[in-house]
């Protein structure tokens, strides 16, 4: 009787015994893959992430994965030791879903690391800013990804809307700086809340996305705009992403005044008077949705000035039969040098022995194109020189003279901080903190 009664338990309990045997060997797999992920990022000096991005608190995180499954860029989080890491950090874009999946609040989002710093206006909850009445949304603010770019331009024109005080029937409720994801977001929702407002753009259409080479891939998640809804893109072009803005901007009637770039803000009593390069308005508040691109860094050396020098690449068919050097190591970089490798002769030379701020699928994308031959690969090189018709680099302690008709400088913006400091408007540097 007891051993039918063994028997029956063991029957019993077999399949669980083999679910669980079968879910610790995935374990183990997969904690295996992480190693080997997390390897290969700092052998390859891949450490730093870009801009927000998670931190785990081990003595809270119980190792369930849930973060390691929700981040919509794939497996950059993994588990290891029982506990969630950071594995591929320059693929870390800064979602944020990590942090909301996370059953035990073990995730703080923050900017920075201890090595590299990040400049980061200081807001509040609601978006405002120490100065009262001005506010700051999207990639200004360290959001550089589209949606979150909308959802606080949504959110800041509510906090606009919620501003106490009597409203001045001679003023604006708002003036908005800005027609990127959050500028164009702040304006649908300003019309929508029956808001007094005006929206400036310096260029045109579309912010930063505006800048990116001709067929860029700009990747999406689905955001609500005021007035138009929930957007359905997940995938896309820059051409289909503006088109589409494009399309919002006339169907909801928005007045954009483009080509108007923002000089000057003052407190006048309960308002600000803002002065801009066409005009002067009155206003109860600021919205500034200008991204962080600012003026393009300069190389600083000799032969810069020269007409055949650009600070970003529009249309890859105007250099086509060039020879082109690319300058910099970012998704920028990167993406022009690929853009141009089918029409120009490219060499594309960096400072530093990897790509560590680029995204895998273009640091990827990059060395497939140098092992075809596509792409001339020059890692740990300066440019020394640019002449009419070559440039000169340094690559350890040989100067290179290469044949050149342009050179695209992509090394980054140097941030508005001292306009944002001379409104009064707190800037710090953060050093992996919120």
């Amino acid at each position: 009787m007891e051993t039918t009664s063994w028997v029956a338990a063991a029957l019993v309990l077999a399949p669980g015994l083999a679910l669980a045997l079968y879910f610790a060997r995935s374990s183990l797999r997969e904690e295996r893959r992480s190693v080997e992920r997390k390897d290969i990022s700092q052998a390859s000096g891949l450490t730093e992430p870009a801009s927000l991005h998670p931190v785990i608190d081990p003595l809270r995180c119980i190792g369930c994965a849930t973060c390691v499954d929700a981040c919509p860029e794939g497996k950059i989080l993994g588990i290891i030791e029982g506990k969630a890491q950071l594995v591929e950090p320059t693929r870390c874009i800064g979602h944020g879903a990590c942090k909301s999946a996370c059953p035990t609040d073990a995730i703080e989002l923050v900017f920075g690391t201890e090595r590299r710093g990040v400049e980061i206006p200081e807001v509040r909850p609601n978006f405002e800013t120490n100065i009262p009445g001005i506010f700051i949304a999207g990639e200004l603010g360290g959001m550089g990804l589209i949606r979150n770019a909308v959802e606080q331009g949504r959110q800041a024109i509510e906090s606009v809307g919620a501003l106490g005080g009597p409203r001045d029937a001679s003023s604006l409720d708002v003036v908005i700086v800005g027609a990127g994801p959050a500028g164009i977001s702040a304006s649908l929702a300003a019309k929508e809340a029956g808001l007094r407002f005006m929206t400036v753009e310096q260029e045109t259409l579309g912010g930063t996305v505006a800048h990116y080479p001709r067929g860029k891939i700009v990747m999406t998640r689905p955001a609500v705009l005021p007035i138009v809804g929930k957007t359905r893109f997940t995938e896309t072009t820059k051409e289909a992403l503006l088109a589409f803005w494009k399309g919002v901007e006339e169907e909801a009637g928005l007045d954009i005044r483009y080509n108007e770039r923002l000089e000057r803000v003052a407190r006048d009593g309960e308002a600000f008077d803002v002065t801009t390069t066409r005009g002067s308005y009155r206003a109860r508040a600021v919205l500034l949705a200008i991204g962080r691109r600012g003026t393009p860094r300069k190389l600083g050396v000799d032969g810069e000035e020269l007409p055949k020098v650009y600070y970003r690449l529009v249309d890859p068919e105007q250099f086509q039969g060039k020879r082109v050097l690319v300058v910099g190591g970012g998704d920028s970089a990167l993406e022009a040098a690929a853009a141009l490798s089918d029409s120009a002769e490219v060499t594309l030379s960096y400072r530093s022995p990897a790509f560590n701020r680029a995204k895998e699928k273009n640091r990827v994308r990059i060395d497939e194109l140098s092992a075809a031959g596509k792409i001339r690969l020059m890692l740990q090189s300066n440019v020394r020189e640019i002449r009419p018709d070559h440039v000169t680099l340094e690559a350890g302690a040989e100067s290179l003279r290469l044949p050149n008709d342009n050179v695209i400088v992509c090394a980054g913006g140097i941030l508005p901080t001292p306009f944002l400091r001379e409104l009064g408007i707190e800037v710090s540097t953060k050093f992996g903190t919120r």
